[in-house]
């Protein structure tokens, strides 16, 4: 494959699936915006300092890349969880959650999407959970921060169908990063064993999900929420 004229923004790119999939974005030949709130171990792909929480960092940290027609899309893979239960919450952390999750989804889709409708095509690619249609116990925050994900990012599909842009979510079950590094070996398996396919994924299935929705042969598959595992 030779994506090399193809430019891809990946967040959440210095850590776990994020990181994973920006280096295999790489190896498939895509030149690589990174965005990200620390500096990547790999300098393997071009990295950006982004907050994806405030707006008007994101909008400044990507203004180059507003004319460049080699911009193909954009990987929404930032996040974090917190295996709280509701009313055990503290508000900060509530806030944290969906402000990370959930709207910074939002701001990197509105800044990026601008960009795709200019050049009428691209892929806008969200990352939401298992834990959704599980309705997880124990993390009712971290759940409808991401329902909230799957919810933008129907709507948005909608809203970008005539433009030539696909919006869609891949939904994975638990993968072996350091999201689930604290989460009970018991519980991750109770999550595996509600799977149609009970076995833990790995963040190279996630990038199989994200390679065929950036593909030419999705052209066709928008407002899909990809489950990874089976629910």
């Amino acid at each position: 494959m030779n994506n090399g004229s193809k430019t891809l923004i990946v967040t959440g790119a210095s850590r776990g699936v994020g990181a994973h999939v920006a280096e295999r974005a790489t190896d498939a030949g895509y030149r690589v915006v990174g965005l990200s709130r620390t500096k990547p171990q790999s300098d393997r792909y071009e990295a950006r300092i982004c907050n994806v929480q405030a707006p008007e960092e994101v909008m400044a940290v990507l203004a180059d890349l507003k004319r460049d027609d080699s911009l193909v899309g954009v990987i929404n893979a930032a996040g974090i969880a917190s295996m709280n239960l509701a009313l055990g919450t503290p508000a900060a952390t509530t806030a944290r959650v969906i402000s990370v999750n959930l709207l910074g989804t939002i701001y990197v889709s509105q800044t990026v999407g601008r960009f795709l409708v200019r050049r009428r095509g691209g892929r806008i690619i969200n990352f939401s959970t298992i834990a959704v249609p599980l309705a997880l116990s124990g993390e009712a925050v971290y759940v409808a921060s991401k329902a909230g994900v799957e919810a933008f990012t129907r709507v948005l599909a909608r809203e970008m169908a005539d433009h030539g842009v696909t919006v869609n979510a891949i939904s994975p079950g638990p993968i072996d990063t350091r999201l689930i590094a604290k989460v009970d070996d018991k519980k991750i398996q109770a999550i595996i064993d509600r799977q149609m396919i009970r076995r833990q994924g790995t963040v190279e299935d996630v990038w199989n999900a994200v390679e065929i929705l950036l593909s030419d042969n999705a052209g066709m598959i928008t407002g899909q929420i990809l489950s990874i595992g089976g629910v």
